[in-house]
């Protein structure tokens, strides 16, 4: 008798807690944060796993068939995170491809977000942090979300000082995550410290030509961005009219490869524009190249020398 009255006692008090055995707390914004700092220099980073956040949509979406996903996504996986990964950002048109998904893209990145291997991303995020830093270091913090991103032309993009937001995607590996963190370092700092309102052709394709050098000094021995080096005249003679120009659309062909130009052609530019300059300056360090204006860097380095 004694022990059926335990027993009801025992299945009472579950009933009431919820839980005879240990439930799985839902991500949070604080489950999917990691704060650190570099280990002699102090300098402080953050890692947003903000993929996580799928589980909690998936889950609402379960339970709330009728209502849209993509409402149900800006509450739970956008709203939490965004203070740390958007807010304030320079470049925040670029954070479109994350901020607002299609139904069916919201499908395949739900599914490619049970994929992403924590332990292994943030490993290679933070070592690429660390190794950035040392080139060219910063007082202010650093935060780094990380989202699943199918279908994106990009790998990764800086949305503003500080703010750099990665675009996981299927073909993803550590070489990628490393050189693309450094090339996205260098224009976070360079936005932080160094923001022009110029916005000409050239000071894009410099722009990019920076972050290219940085992940090369950065990680020497790894394939990050390729490039080109020879000089052709016949891609020369596309762009060089619009070099003056304040024009984005124009400066995103050029710099994509667009209109007749091979993929990266303005990367490949902008590198090779900065290799002239530092060949003619060799002593001029990361710090001094990154401050250095697009206009200084194209004339004193001689750079139409090469199409001549």
């Amino acid at each position: 008798m004694k022990y059926l009255q335990g027993f009801a006692l025992f299945i009472i008090t579950c009933s009431i807690v919820s839980a005879c055995t240990p439930q799985e707390s839902k991500p949070d914004i604080d489950s999917i944060t990691v704060s650190f700092e570099h280990p002699q220099t102090k300098q402080k980073f953050k890692i947003v796993h903000a993929y996580e956040l799928y589980q909690n949509f998936t889950e609402q979406v379960e339970s709330e068939p009728s209502r849209s996903q993509s409402a149900i996504y800006k509450e739970e996986v956008i709203t939490p995170v965004y203070n740390a990964c958007f807010s304030n950002g320079e470049y925040i048109n670029l954070a479109e491809m994350v901020l607002n998904v299609t139904p069916k893209q919201l499908t395949a990145n739900k599914l490619l977000s049970e994929e992403i291997d924590r332990e292994a991303t943030e490993k290679s995020i933070k070592e690429a942090l660390f190794k950035s830093a040392e080139l060219l270091p910063t007082k202010n913090e650093t935060t780094v979300c990380v989202f699943p991103t199918t279908n994106v032309i990009a790998s990764m993009a800086t949305i503003g000082a500080g703010k750099i937001a990665v675009l996981y995607d299927t073909y993803y590996n550590d070489e990628i995550i490393k050189t693309s963190i450094a090339h996205e370092y260098h224009h976070s700092v360079w936005t932080e410290k160094r923001l022009q309102t110029e916005g000409t052709v050239l000071d894009n394709i410099v722009f990019e030509g920076k972050a290219v050098m940085f992940e090369k000094l950065v990680y020497p021995k790894l394939n990050g961005t390729a490039v080109d080096f020879t000089y052709n005249k016949v891609y020369w003679s596309k762009i060089v009219e619009d070099l003056e120009k304040k024009d984005l659309e124009r400066s995103f062909e050029i710099t994509l490869g667009r209109n007749g130009l091979p993929d990266n052609y303005g990367y490949n530019e902008g590198y090779k524009m900065l290799q002239s300059y530092l060949d003619l300056h060799p002593n001029t360090t990361v710090e001094e190249w990154t401050a250095l204006s697009a206009k200084e860097i194209f004339e004193k380095g001689n750079y139409l020398t090469n199409y001549q």
